[in-house]
């Protein structure tokens, strides 16, 4: 493997890892929490996601474009899994600055003791784009993966 595809695992791996945990393991957890905690805890995520994955996943996207089209002599089912990496990257990113980003931007501005009254619903529209970005992401992830290894 070269360089390209050494840092393009690692970024596109970190970008991917971080999104699906946040999906699959953390937020579970914090809709058990009453609405005060809940609400503060997103806006305690959103200042460290919102420093690290407006850097991470664009970069992502660049990173699994180019290890696709910079493939050396690179053909068949290996070159389909780089593109089809990059494509669930690219959706991932679509998704999170047309759904995830305007959402998050509103709920940076609640009052915690005072959100608006349709608070859950705003956040259960959050977390139906967070699980499609997330699966596109790990997808996109495993099958970058895959292309590496056959």
């Amino acid at each position: 493997m070269d360089i390209l595809g050494f840092i393009t695992i690692m970024i596109a791996g970190f970008t991917a890892c971080a999104e699906f945990t946040s999906y699959a393991l953390v937020h579970p957890v914090i809709r058990q929490l009453p609405q005060k905690q809940h609400i503060r805890f997103e806006q305690g995520s959103l200042k460290t996601y919102g420093l690290i994955m407006p850097v991470f996943m664009p970069l992502s996207v660049i990173l699994t474009l180019s290890f696709a089209l910079f493939a050396k002599e690179v053909g068949g089912i290996e070159l389909i899994s780089r593109f089809s990496s990059a494509g669930m990257f690219i959706l991932a990113t679509i998704i999170t600055i047309r759904y995830n980003v305007p959402l998050n931007k509103a709920v940076k501005e609640w009052d915690a003791e005072n959100p608006p009254t349709d608070w859950k619903v705003i956040r259960k529209r959050w977390m139906f784009f967070q699980s499609i970005r997330s699966w596109l992401l790990l997808i996109g992830f495993v099958l970058l993966c895959f292309s590496v290894t056959i």
